[in-house]
């Protein structure tokens, strides 16, 4: 099984993340965070690294009903979307299955609103 669902974009990195948030935003979805590694890596480290944004994306309603299941779920959220520059113009937009992040965690219950989860983010990336 794959930890995440990822698909390939003729686009930049900004238009992809533009294009990612409102898709997110489509299924319920708000981006509470937003990391620039790239900028990051380069201040802390000086490291030079490739355009990759970090989205941290959370449907409230989701997150709500998973927290009254699995109190210590709040670890593993919000589900991170990643932006990638992949090159010649292209950009690739990939999000956690959270069904796979959430197998570590033994509680079907927590397993049955994680494929909720999984199905909205496969729309998410589907509909770029």
């Amino acid at each position: 099984m794959s930890y995440y669902i990822a698909k390939t974009l003729p686009v930049t990195l900004e238009e992809a993340i533009d294009l990612t948030e409102a898709a997110l935003k489509k299924e319920g979805f708000g981006v509470l965070t937003k990391i620039d590694i790239a900028s990051t890596l380069k201040e802390k480290i000086g490291a030079d690294f490739r355009p990759y944004t970090i989205l941290g994306a959370c449907n409230p309603k989701l997150a709500y009903e998973a927290l009254q299941v699995e109190d210590k779920v709040g670890l593993m959220l919000p589900c991170n979307v990643i932006v990638q520059d992949a090159g010649d113009g292209r950009s690739e937009v990939a999000a956690i299955d959270p069904v796979a992040s959430m197998q570590a965690i033994e509680n079907d219950d927590l397993l049955k609103a994680a494929s909720e989860v999984r199905a909205k983010l496969e729309r998410v990336i589907a509909g770029l």
